[in-house]
């Protein structure tokens, strides 16, 4: 009967977090560049003498969907869609980080940012001179034409790595980060297409449905509570009986 509560307990509590990462999918299903989450977790044998029998589900970090988001055309010279797989890399909170949300700024210093986070080129920060012109490649080439001039200067290029979604996780400001805490190496295979954003990877429908399954899974969990306490009450009887 105590196996039963260890299974009831740990697969309602992965039920209630899976649940949890589908509504921040659905929240976030138009916020540009966004990664939709995926629940994880693993067996657990319950530790300890008597207990061999005993599993629980270990909640593991979550892994990021990278399938790629619809591109929509801005005409803005400053927003950059990737084509294909690959991240940008921005300054984050606690050290490097990676998203897909290409809507860069310029700062009062002329620094390059992504939703407050400093745009990291091949050198470091990137930051821009005055400029008239700006022209951003497809291998994420920066290229400005100094006012009064017209020829174009090339004065940085864009930090665009790959990685696998296994390989990335997201850190306390959503941003991707590697999991095994090692920067992702410079890969030139990666594409741009300036003028672009990419929208949310996010399926409402699969959420939806995701959402729905889930629920299903946690009042099955709940049922198996009830059943439990309903032999405890019989075992009770036929001892005291």
């Amino acid at each position: 009967m105590d196996s039963l509560i260890f299974t009831a307990m740990s697969g309602a509590e992965r039920a209630l977090r899976g649940q949890q990462v589908r509504a921040n999918n659905l929240a976030n299903a138009d916020t540009v560049g966004f990664r939709a989450d995926m629940e994880m977790s693993t067996s657990q044998a319950v530790q300890g003498y008597g207990y061999d029998d005993r599993h629980m589900a270990q909640l593991q970090a979550n892994s990021v969907n990278t399938r790629q988001g619809t591109l929509k055309a801005t005409g803005r010279e400053l927003d950059v869609a990737i084509s294909g797989a690959g991240f940008l890399t921005v300054e984050g909170p606690t050290g490097e980080a990676y998203t897909r949300a290409g809507a860069m700024v310029l700062d009062e210093t002329g620094t390059l940012r992504i939703n407050g986070n400093v745009v990291l080129g091949e050198g470091g920060p990137i930051t821009l001179p005055e400029y008239s012109k700006i022209d951003i490649g497809t291998d994420g080439t920066i290229s400005i034409q100094n006012p009064g001039t017209t020829t174009m200067q090339t004065v940085d290029k864009l930090r665009l790595v790959k990685a696998e979604g296994s390989e990335l996780t997201k850190n306390e400001s959503g941003l991707l980060i590697a999991r095994d805490g090692v920067p992702l190496a410079t890969d030139p295979t990666v594409v741009l297409q300036s003028g672009h954003l990419e929208g949310s990877n996010v399926s409402a429908v699969e959420e939806m449905v995701a959402t729905m399954s889930l629920n299903r899974t946690f009042e099955v969990q709940m049922k198996l509570f009830k059943s439990t306490d309903t032999m405890a009450e019989t075992g009770n009887r036929l001892i005291s009986g």
